[in-house]
């Protein structure tokens, strides 16, 4: 047996058409800025992918690039600014930020009309008691990458593995609003293996490459792969295996070419639900946390 390929490429280019189109239809141009701290060059990509793809997709972007001196004072004045500017509908501001900035200062900083990472904790607890919430881009491309892929996720047993808080808990509450039956699982959890192979699906967010091995996983089972790690040649590899899990599995995304282009393409949708519901255009647009993940 061979699993069938999750190609998050194409479903990504079909997620950012549509919201092209709906931020046509509505009129509406949403306003995104993405700060950058710093010249980490992995940051400086990942920045520049953003940027293209919301000009593709017809935002008004623009990065405020800030020097790696910065203090955490002058980052937050540039946070207070970019909130009360009404042309700006999203914030994001680009991870890791340097070691004497505080992280969750930052973040809490941000308007959670505006925080389309989904990371404030009124975002995170909203989305925990299943209310309407701007959820993490990458669970958010996870939960759309199930539906494109049309895998039945009511009663489903589904095994998330990690429990970071912008990975494996955000997914675990999604999966719970869709009506499956989860477990979150980690680093102190026994027998790893034997509750991969209880799961109809497992979606692994653990950022150890290879950790998920091909007898880990049940005939069938569909396999998503959150990790984004390098192998010891330097090549791009995920959580999972993938070779052995391919052969066991019955449908997989690979690294890289899964999830990961998915989380861009949930940035803009996420960037345009907050323009929407800030700007009162279609209010319908602004749909519980369980109904964001078709």
């Amino acid at each position: 047996m061979s699993a069938r390929i999750i190609d998050g490429r194409a479903v990504a280019a079909a997620l950012r058409a549509e919201v092209a189109a709906r931020a046509a239809a509505t009129g509406c141009t949403p306003g995104l800025v993405v700060v950058l701290v710093g010249d980490d060059p992995a940051s400086a990509v990942y920045v520049r992918n953003k940027d293209r793809a919301a000009r593709e997709a017809g935002f008004a972007v623009r990065t405020v690039r800030l020097p790696a001196t910065t203090g955490e004072a002058a980052l937050l004045g540039t946070i207070a600014a970019l909130n009360a500017d009404p042309a700006v509908d999203g914030i994001l501001v680009q991870l890791p930020l340097p070691g004497a900035i505080r992280t969750g200062a930052v973040i809490e900083a941000i308007d959670p009309a505006k925080d389309v990472d989904g990371f404030h904790p009124l975002n995170v607890g909203r989305l925990a008691r299943g209310e309407a919430a701007l959820v993490p881009c990458t669970p958010r491309g996870v939960m759309r990458l199930l539906a494109a892929s049309e895998v039945a996720l009511r009663g489903a047993r589904a095994l998330v593995l990690g429990r970071s808080a912008i990975g494996g808990r955000p997914l675990a509450a999604l999966l719970t609003a869709a009506d499956a039956t989860v477990t979150l699982a980690h680093s102190q959890s026994r027998d790893l293996p034997a509750e991969c192979r209880r799961a109809e699906i497992v979606i692994a967010a653990t950022g150890r490459a290879g950790m998920v091995r091909g007898d880990w996983i049940a005939p069938g089972a569909v396999v998503i792969d959150v990790g984004i790690n390098r192998d010891a040649e330097g090549r791009l590899c995920g959580d999972v295996a993938y070779a052995e899990c391919v052969g066991h599995a019955g449908a997989i995304t690979p690294v890289p070419g899964g999830v990961g282009p998915m989380t861009i393409a949930c940035l803009l949708e996420n960037t345009l639900v907050a323009a929407i519901a800030r700007r009162g255009v279609q209010k319908s647009e602004q749909r519980p946390a369980r109904s964001q993940s078709p």
